[in-house]
């Protein structure tokens, strides 16, 4: 079961699409996350979704929040995959142990052997304050986005 609303998220240290590690405790008291659990690269569906997430950027940018991507792919698989799409946002590897990240999120799919489409949006003092997921091979839209960054953050000054 997904982790809820107002409770804290947990902390993670993982790899980027450069091998640089990336902790979710970097941003605390910084700015606010949005983090985007999604299958796998270079399949159909999570390609349009962090195409259309490439496309908003400024969405997010315009809040101040930190756009950071999570799979199980490797970091490897997830750089070639950035380049060819021209994503300008972290793309992390939660690779080994695998799927430990999405684990703890509550929002990996054992019989699958990856994580759920799940999307949280973490303050700057490091608590969930929006969620949402779809249903397999249903996409998230970028509305989805907009109204729990308006339900959560205060509009840029």
């Amino acid at each position: 079961m997904a982790l809820e609303n107002d409770t804290k998220a947990p902390d993670f240290d993982l790899p980027n699409q450069f091998g640089e590690h990336v902790r979710l405790s970097d941003f605390r008291g910084e700015r606010p996350v949005v983090l985007v659990f999604f299958p796998l690269a270079f399949s159909g569906v999570c390609t349009g979704e962090l195409c259309a997430l490439r496309d908003s950027l400024s969405l997010f940018q315009e809040q101040g929040a930190e756009l950071i991507g999570i799979s199980v792919d490797s970091k490897a698989t997830l750089r070639a995959w950035a380049e060819q799409e021209g994503y300008d946002f972290t793309l992390l590897a939660d690779f080994w142990p695998h799927g430990a990240v999405a684990k703890e999120y509550g929002v990996f799919l054992e019989e699958k052997g990856f994580a759920n489409r799940a999307t949280f949006v973490i303050d700057p003092g490091g608590v969930i304050r929006a969620s949402f997921i779809t249903a397999p091979g249903e996409p998230r839209s970028i509305e989805a986005y907009r109204e729990a960054l308006a339900d959560v953050l205060a509009p840029a000054a």
